[in-house]
């Protein structure tokens, strides 16, 4: 019998409130399996490191808030499991999470693998339980066959994750370095896997602010970049066909609103366009309506549109950033190189501080 394979569950984490003390909570419920838990904090943060080290973890604090990327790859430097746990501070686990982790991975050919966000989000405001069940939705219609890896719940055998280069730590902010991680585990041939089974709280409390900040400014700017970089346009996830006619209508909705302030029948128009992105995206308003009802589903409408407006804004721009710019953006896959195999003794140390 293979001996049992052993997982380092690795959580950055960057002033850390009462969503890490959660994700914490949910770490205590494992007593069987072979874990580790090796915490890294980002910047000054003694809340953090006081409930990361009552627990008995593993902490490495940086002095220097160098963003998640530098985060991970410091805490996968420091392991020594033959599974890379990445989990983010502000999720916390189910009951079957390390097993569906463990077992998938001695059962099958997996080189990594990613879950979903559940049906129960943690934060009651409307926004966060909008933002959070798109999530779910998303990742549950996807193909398994994934082409992106997910820092928030995502496990991949240290050997590939050194290979591959780890996380490209010139993404200082929380990005798509996860997904740029993917796009290269893809390059290389390596498998990675989508089990929508294993299922994960997000605790995060979304407003107008962050979100639309985060959305625009961390995720679809910088992956239309890595878009053109890899010259990679997936039919999955948020690029699917469905979400790309939506931007189009979208645009033609409200260019045609616009012109029918000069001429009545371009109306007509418009309302044809806002009909069509109904019914494109009829599904994922029937999931609101039987996940919280008719008036929540009615409530996600117009955000969901704009959502498709300023993404579509977010790839005419980061199109012009990249062939002006595009010395500027990260390396490609193939200059990315592997890194080195960690040294034991820096691996047992229990509080050190790793910023070099």
């Amino acid at each position: 019998m293979r001996p049992t394979l052993k997982i380092s569950i690795i959580i950055p984490v960057y002033q850390g409130g009462i969503a890490f003390a959660q994700c914490l909570d949910s770490l205590h419920r494992y007593g069987s399996l072979a874990y580790e838990v090796i915490i890294v904090i980002v910047g000054p943060d003694d809340r953090s490191a006081v409930l990361a080290a009552r627990d008995g973890h593993r902490v490495i604090q940086l002095i220097h808030n160098a963003g998640p990327a530098k985060a991970r790859n410091v805490g996968a430097q420091a392991a020594v499991g033959d599974i890379l746990f990445f989990l983010d501070a502000d999720v916390a686990l189910s009951l079957e999470t390390l097993a569906q982790i463990q077992n998938g991975f001695e059962r099958s050919q997996w080189d990594a693998v990613i879950g979903s966000y559940d049906d129960q989000p943690g934060s009651p405001n409307f926004l966060s339980q909008y933002k959070n069940l798109l999530h779910h939705y998303t990742h549950q219609r996807a193909r398994t066959n994934a082409s992106t890896f997910w820092g928030a719940c995502g496990a991949i055998r240290r050997s590939v994750f050194w290979q591959a280069g780890g996380f490209d730590e010139r993404y200082r902010h929380p990005s798509i370095e996860d997904i740029e991680l993917g796009y290269r585990l893809t390059r290389l041939g390596y498998c990675i896997a989508l089990n929508k089974q294993m299922q994960v709280k997000h605790l995060k409390h979304w407003g107008i602010r962050s979100l639309l900040k985060a959305d625009f400014f961390y995720r679809a700017l910088p992956w239309t970049r890595l878009i053109w970089r890899d010259r990679s346009l997936v039919n999955d996830l948020n690029l699917d066909t469905t979400s790309r006619l939506s931007v189009i209508s979208v645009y033609a909705m409200v260019g045609l609103a616009a012109l029918s302030l000069w001429w009545t029948p371009f109306l007509l128009g418009a309302i044809a366009f806002g009909l069509a992105l109904i019914t494109l995206n009829a599904s994922v308003y029937r999931f609101f309506w039987g996940k919280r009802g008719l008036s929540f589903a009615v409530r996600v409408i117009p955000w969901h549109w704009l959502y498709y407006a300023y993404s579509g804004l977010a790839f005419m721009i980061g199109t012009s950033q990249y062939w002006v710019f595009h010395p500027r953006t990260p390396r490609s896959p193939a200059q990315i190189q592997p890194l080195s195999p960690p040294r034991v003794e820096f691996a047992t140390a229990s509080l050190r501080d790793a910023d070099r």
